[in-house]
C-alpha cells in the first residue's frame, strides 16, 4: 500500500465520518462487494446516509469492463466536488474502489485531487485503516492482491433480503484477449467449502430464501467437502440444497470450459437449482472465438446446451455477445445471428467491442468502425429481444412459484422472480420473502403479469 501526499485542497484533515454511501457499478460481483463494504463500514459505527442527504464518506465502487468506465468515474468525482464544502466547513471523503481503482491506481490520485483513497477489489477489507489515514491528511492507495483471503477480515453479513449473493470464486485464468478481469481481479481463487457453507447458513438464518453463487468464472469453483473429497460447484450446490429453509439456488457467471458433467447432471437432479443458465458465448464464429482466446467452439457450446436441455427441458438460457471484435466480418457476424436463432435465448446481454488498455485485442488489426458496430448491435438486440418475448409468451398459462422481493407501484401489488428469472407482478395477500404459487397470465418483453393462486407457501 502506498500513500500519496495530500493535495492543497480539500482540507488536509477531516473528522471521522459518521455516514457513508456506496455507489456500485457493473456486475453482480460489484453489487456483492458493495454490500460487503457497507457492512464493513457499519461495523466501524458508520451509518448509511439518509436518502437525499450528503454522506461523510462516498465510495465509488467501479467497473472497468465497458468503454468510458474511467471517464464515468471522473465525471462522478466532479459532481461530488461541486458540492464539496458543507455548511459546517467539512468535506466528504471520496474513496474510489473496484476494478477502475485497480487498473488506474496512482493515476487517479494525480488526476483527481479530491479523491481521498483508492482501493482495489482484493483490498477493500483494509478500508477502516485507509479511512484513518485519510483523516490525517494522507491519501492511501492499496491495489495489492494479497495471498490471504479478504473474506476472513470482513464482518458477519448484516442486511439480508429474500435473495442474497454469495461470492464463491474470484479472478480469472482464461485471459480472453478483450478482457481486463485477469489484471484487475487476479488469478482464479476458490473460497473454502466450509467458509461458504457457514456463510450460506447465516444468510438463510437471516431470512434468505434464495442464494445466487457468484464468481468471475463461478463454475470453476473447486474445493474439498467436509469429508475431504474433491468437489466442484455441483457438490457445493448439493450441500446447500440440504438447508430446509433455502428454496432456490442460482449461479453466475459461468464459462463453457468449466461446464462439467456433474454440474449439468445437477440441473436435472436438484429441484432447488433453478432452471436458468447464464453461459456467455460472445460470438457464433469459430475464427472470432479463437481470436478472442475463448476455449470453446460454436459446436462445443451448442453441445453443452443440448446436454443441459436433455436433463432440464424447461431451462431458460442466457448469454453474452460482443459485436465488432477486431477483424469481425459481415459473414462472421451473420454466424452470430444464426447461433442466436439456433438457441432461442430467454435473456441476453450484448455489447459493442471496446478496447481495454493493456489487453491484446486493443492493438489488433481490423478495428471495426463505430457505425458498423452500431448497426450490428441493433440487429443483434432485435434478434435477442424477439426471442425473449417468445420465451415469455411460451410461459403464459404455466403455474410456478414466485419469490416476492418488493412491493409494486400499485396498491396491493407485489414483484418477484419466477424460476426462470423473469420479473412477475401480481396483486393479493403476500409479503416480502414469501414464496407464492401463481399462474402467469400475460407477457411483455421485460415482465409478466400473474394471478395469485396460493399465498405464503413458505
Amino acid at each position: 500500500m502506498s500513500s500519496t501526499p495530500p493535495p492543497s485542497t480539500p482540507p488536509s484533515s477531516t473528522p471521522p465520518p459518521r455516514t457513508y454511501r456506496v455507489k456500485s457499478f457493473g456486475c453482480q460481483m460489484n453489487v456483492y462487494d458493495g454490500e460487503r463494504m457497507a457492512e464493513l463500514l457499519a461495523d466501524q459505527g458508520i451509518a448509511p446516509a439518509p436518502e437525499g442527504e450528503e454522506a461523510d464518506l462516498v465510495v465509488l465502487n467501479t467497473c472497468h469492463i465497458r468503454e468510458r468506465a474511467v471517464d464515468k468515474v471522473y465525471s462522478d468525482i466532479g459532481r461530488l466536488v461541486k458540492n464539496w464544502t458543507r455548511d459546517d466547513g467539512t468535506a466528504p471523503l471520496i474513496a474510489v474502489a473496484g476494478c477502475v481503482a485497480q487498473a488506474e491506481g496512482e493515476e487517479i490520485m494525480k488526476r483527481a485531487p479530491a479523491v481521498s483513497m483508492v482501493v482495489g477489489p482484493q483490498a477493500y477489507h483494509r478500508l477502516p485503516g485507509m479511512i484513518a489515514e485519510a483523516q490525517e491528511g494522507r491519501r492511501p492507495v492499496d491495489t495489492d492482491m494479497p495471498a490471504e483471503m479478504k473474506f476472513d477480515s470482513l464482518p458477519a453479513r448484516r442486511k439480508v433480503g429474500p435473495s442474497a449473493f454469495l461470492t464463491v470464486q474470484e479472478g480469472c485464468d482464461k485471459f480472453c484477449t478483450y478482457c481486463v478481469v485477469p489484471y484487475t481481479r487476479g488469478a482464479e481463487v476458490s473460497r473454502p467449502f466450509k467458509d461458504l457453507v457457514d456463510e450460506a447458513a447465516r444468510l438463510v438464518d437471516a431470512g434468505a430464501r434464495e442464494i445466487t453463487l457468484l464468481g468471475q468464472n463461478v463454475n470453476a469453483w473447486s474445493g474439498e467437502d467436509a469429508a475431504g473429497r474433491a468437489v466442484g460447484l455441483d457438490g457445493l450446490a448439493r450441500e446447500l440444497s440440504k438447508y430446509p429453509d433455502l428454496h432456490r439456488i442460482r449461479y453466475t457467471t459461468s464459462h463453457p470450459n468449466d461446464m462439467t458433467e456433474g454440474l449439468i447432471a445437477a440441473h436435472g437432479e436438484l429441484d432447488k437449482l433453478m432452471p436458468f443458465l447464464h453461459l456467455p458465448v460472445q460470438s457464433g464464429s469459430d475464427r472470432v472465438l479463437k481470436a478472442m482466446n475463448r476455449s470453446h467452439s460454436r459446436g462445443s457450446y451448442l453441445k453443452i446446451l443440448d446436454r443441459v436441455r436433455a436433463v432440464r427441458p424447461d431451462i431458460a438460457l442466457s448469454g453474452d455477445f460482443i459485436v465488432g471484435f477486431p477483424g469481425e466480418t459481415d459473414a462472421e457476424f451473420e454466424e452470430t445471428l444464426s447461433l442466436i436463432d439456433a438457441v432461442g435465448y430467454a435473456q441476453c446481454f450484448s455489447f459493442k467491442y471496446s478496447p481495454r488498455p493493456g489487453t491484446p485485442a486493443a492493438t489488433m488489426d481490423g478495428q471495426v468502425p463505430a457505425e458498423v458496430m452500431d448497426e450490428r448491435l441493433q440487429r443483434l438486440q432485435a434478434a435477442v429481444n424477439r426471442d425473449q418475448v417468445a420465451f415469455n409468451l411460451a410461459t403464459v398459462g404455466k403455474r410456478c412459484r414466485v419469490l416476492v422481493e418488493r412491493r409494486g407501484k400499485f396498491e396491493g401489488q407485489w414483484l418477484g422472480k419466477t424460476p426462470w428469472l423473469q420479473s412477475a407482478h401480481f396483486t393479493g395477500d403476500a409479503a416480502i420473502g414469501d414464496l407464492v404459487e401463481v399462474e402467469l397470465t400475460e407477457a411483455g418483453a421485460n415482465s409478466l403479469s400473474a394471478r395469485l393462486l396460493h399465498p405464503a407457501l413458505v
